[in-house]
């Protein structure tokens, strides 16, 4: 396993905007493809964005594509999700997975609202 961490949630209105970020401090700097996943009070978690290594390759759900971005900074070992014209469905605990490590972070809570 991996150890990630989430950050850049938040509270904000209707049409803005956030960056989440999720960083891999695995001390062996070991990449992996990463997806961010989401759940919302009383829904099951969905999917929400892939990245691979390289970054050659990217997969958005249907809901964000447009809205959201996935990109990475491998110098850095982190993730991001630029997160654009949020809408009060976004609402929801935002998570990063490495399918490579099966190994999940704890979570970040973006709430829009207003």
């Amino acid at each position: 396993q991996v150890n990630l961490v989430e950050s850049g949630g938040g509270l904000v209105q209707p049409g803005g905007s956030l960056r989440l970020s999720c960083v891999n401090s695995d001390v062996k700097r070991r990449t992996s493809p990463i997806n961010w996943y989401r759940r919302a009070p009383g829904e099951e978690r969905e999917w929400v964005a892939g990245i691979t290594v390289d970054s050659r390759h990217k997969k958005y759900a249907d809901s964000v594509l447009g809205r959201f971005v996935i990109s990475r900074d491998n110098t850095k070992n982190t993730v991001y999700l630029q997160m654009n014209n949020l809408k009060p469905e976004d609402t929801a605990t935002y998570y990063c997975y490495s399918p490579q490590f099966d190994s999940w972070g704890q979570g970040t809570q973006v709430t829009v609202t207003g």
